[in-house]
C-alpha cells in the first residue's frame, strides 16, 4: 500500500531537483562591458539623455554578462526572477551615474537595468543575487577607470583618430589584462571606439585574462569621439 506514495514522492523530488538545475546556470567568466557615450550618440540613430540629465563624459556600464569559454553565452535563465527596484534601492543613485541609459525615448534607466538583469543577471544565479549583481558591476566600474587610463596614454575623446594597437596597449598596461574593443560607425562611416570588454571571474570580483575575446570589426585607426 505504501509503494504508490513512495513512488509519487520520488517523482516530486526528481521534478524539484530538475527545476533547480534549470535555474542554476553554470558559466565560465563574465564580460564586464563599458561603453563610450560619445560613440553611442554619434550615429544615425542618435540618443536620448536620461531624465536625470546628460551623463558625465565618461565610460558607462553596459553590462556584466556571463559567458562560456567557447564564445557562446546563456541568456534569460530564470523567467521567474524579475527586476525589482526595491532590492537595489541603495544602489540607484550610483546606477544613475555609472549605468545610464541613452536609448530613446528618455528614461529613468529602469527598463535598461531590468533588461540587463533578466537577460544576463539571472544567468549568474545562484552565484549572485540581484543586489550582488548590480553591486559587483558598480564596484568593477570604480576599479576600472578606462578614461583616465586612456588619457594618461595621450588618448583623448577629442574626435581624433588613434590606432587600435595603441588603445589596447594602453588598457593592457593600465590594468594588466588584454581588452576586447568594439567599434561602431558614425554618420560619416568612421569607425569609432564604442565598447570595451574586460573579463572577470565567476565571483564578479576580479579581472582575469579573457579566455576568448569578442570578434572586432574595428579598423586599424579608430576615432575617439567627443561627448
Amino acid at each position: 500500500m505504501m509503494k504508490p506514495k513512495v513512488s509519487m514522492l520520488l517523482k516530486l523530488l526528481i521534478v524539484q531537483y530538475l527545476s533547480v538545475l534549470c535555474v542554476s546556470q553554470d558559466f565560465d567568466f563574465f564580460y564586464f562591458v563599458q561603453q563610450w557615450p560619445g560613440a553611442y550618440c554619434d550615429t544615425k540613430q542618435s540618443c536620448c539623455y536620461p531624465k536625470t540629465g546628460k551623463p558625465a563624459a565618461d565610460f558607462g556600464i553596459h553590462g556584466l554578462w556571463p559567458n562560456y569559454k567557447d564564445g557562446s553565452w546563456p541568456s534569460n535563465c530564470d523567467p521567474d526572477s524579475v527586476f525589482d527596484k526595491s532590492q537595489v534601492s541603495d544602489l540607484i543613485s550610483s546606477m544613475e551615474k555609472n549605468w545610464p541609459s541613452l536609448s530613446c525615448p528618455s528614461s529613468n534607466g529602469l527598463r535598461f537595468w531590468s533588461h540587463e538583469w533578466e537577460k544576463h543577471g539571472t544567468c549568474s544565479e545562484p552565484e549572485l543575487d540581484i543586489h550582488d549583481y548590480f553591486e559587483k558591476a558598480l564596484q568593477l566600474k570604480q576599479k576600472v577607470n578606462l578614461l583616465k587610463i586612456l588619457k594618461d596614454a595621450g588618448i583623448e575623446p577629442d574626435d581624433g583618430f588613434y590606432s587600435m594597437e595603441s588603445i589596447q596597449k594602453a588598457i593592457k598596461e593600465g590594468l594588466g589584462f588584454t581588452p576586447g574593443i568594439e567599434c561602431n560607425r558614425d554618420s560619416a562611416h568612421n569607425s569609432q571606439l564604442y565598447q570595451v570588454y574586460l573579463c572577470v571571474d565567476t565571483s564578479g570580483s576580479d579581472l582575469i585574462e579573457c579566455p576568448i575575446l569578442p570578434r572586432s570589426k574595428c579598423g586599424s585607426n579608430i576615432q575617439f569621439p567627443k561627448f
